[in-house]
């Protein structure tokens, strides 16, 4: 049996890891003390031997020992369904929310700009619960997607509930109760589904970024901390204007001139926006962090394209005060328009959009460090390597590796920071297969 062995990486076929003094790499399950193939204890080494797996394993199948995840059981697949259902009754409460009356008598459905957000939060659940229900990295990716949907879309729905708080229950209509019971829904099967362990798939975590990831990384952050900064001031802009020409210009919207259980709606979307940005930012495997970001965009994307609607709608002259009566008397008429501060805050969103795409597309070719053994005594050398291809159960997986130190396309988590290029002498020479 192998002795002083530690696996770092696994795949379908064969598995990679340290021995005394040597990177190796195993069929995965044999009891062989002996790698088929060895490498030295260097950077170069590891660098090398990274190569080589990459080149004759499956890299769809690649994670870190530790990661793999256990084939799924009737209680884990009876998890993901309750997860897919609470999803599912919460799009179904969010549906039946928006024609009854939402607050004040009037109904979503009644106006573009109130009807339209909603209706894409509920197909980012959707799109969330028919990627949980797929399975593997797919549950994950949508997992992730629909925790970032719920949790920014919590203080909208609490300043909602907040109107109602601040100017009395009887303002309350159903669509906000079940609106409300929507939401609580959707976000019960968005953490359920994220507590799961998806079969093939890596869990991911935070990790800190590489060197060459630091600057996108801070760039998306800053886009967030301004998109919550300009999320606060008035977007709506009003233009009052009598018959004998006189005008005035009056903007509304501000966050901070509502009554206090508003404001903490709004403060709650600020604070979770960030948070769950900077939390996606870090993320790794970073395709997985694109999705919780994508889920956070979702519901800025949708309140500026309400803004956008708001403008085409009609304004009643209530608003600032003033009766249709004495609005037709004195010949006054309203056109809408928005502030600069919305435009600044669209900048900020179409830079985190941006930042979602480099996550998705950007190609990461770090080599993975290995963990770290102990020292060998003084003296004692690394052991000969073996001749080319010993110990291989069928020489047709060790075919020649293709793209040196590419990293798998399976969601292997890399550690912090690159490997040197290798140029042991027992490393991969990077002859491409043909």
């Amino acid at each position: 049996m192998r002795e002083n062995v530690t696996i770092s990486y696994r795949g379908k076929g064969y598995e990679i890891g340290r021995g005394e003094h040597f990177y190796g790499i195993w069929p995965v399950g044999t009891p062989q003390s002996e790698p088929v193939e060895w490498w030295p204890d260097t950077p170069e080494g590891w660098s090398g031997a990274w190569s080589r797996f990459t080149s004759i394993e499956a890299r769809s199948s690649i994670v870190p020992v530790g990661q793999e995840a256990a084939p799924a059981t009737g209680a884990s697949q009876g998890a993901v369904l309750v997860a897919v259902a609470l999803l599912g009754v919460g799009i179904a409460c969010g549906i039946a929310g928006l024609f009854p009356a939402y607050l004040g008598g009037s109904s979503l459905a009644s106006s573009a700009s109130d009807l339209v957000p909603h209706l894409i939060y509920l197909a980012a659940w959707a799109a969330s619960a028919a990627l949980i229900l797929k399975g593997g990295r797919r549950m994950r990716v949508g997992a992730l997607f629909a925790l970032g949907v719920s949790a920014v879309t919590f203080g909208i729905f609490f300043a909602d509930a907040g109107e109602a708080i601040a100017d009395g229950a009887h303002i309350i209509g159903a669509g906000l109760v079940l609106g409300l019971a929507g939401w609580l829904a959707c976000a019960a099967g968005s953490v359920l589904a994220f507590r799961l362990r998806p079969a093939g798939a890596p869990m991911g975590a935070p990790a800190k970024p590489r060197g060459d990831e630091i600057g996108p990384v801070v760039m998306l952050m800053l886009a967030a901390l301004g998109a919550a900064v300009a999320f606060a001031p008035s977007w709506d802009s009003y233009v009052l204007r009598t018959a004998t020409g006189a005008s005035e210009s009056v903007t509304a919207g501000n966050a901070f001139a509502n009554p206090a259980p508003m404001i903490a709606g709004y403060v709650a979307v600020m604070v979770a926006l960030v948070a769950v940005v900077v939390t996606a930012a870090l993320w790794r495997p970073i395709r997985y962090g694109a999705a919780l970001l994508a889920g956070a965009i979702i519901p800025m994307v949708a309140q500026a394209i309400s803004a956008v609607l708001q403008v085409g709608e009609t304004t009643s002259p209530a608003l600032f005060g003033i009766s249709p009566a004495q609005a037709s008397a004195a010949g006054l008429t309203i056109s809408n328009g928005l502030t600069p501060v919305f435009w600044i805050f669209c900048a900020f969103v179409v830079a985190m959009i941006a930042s979602c795409a480099w996550m998705l597309m950007t190609p990461h070719s770090a080599v993975p460090e290995p963990p770290r053994p102990s020292q060998p005594p003084v003296g004692q050398a690394a052991p000969a390597w073996p001749a080319f291809g010993q110990g291989a159960p069928e020489s047709k997986a060790l075919a020649a590796p293709a793209h040196q130190g590419e990293e798998p396309d399976s969601g292997v988590t890399p550690a912090p920071g690159t490997a040197p290029a290798h140029s042991g002498p027992a490393a991969d020479t990077g002859n491409a297969a043909t």
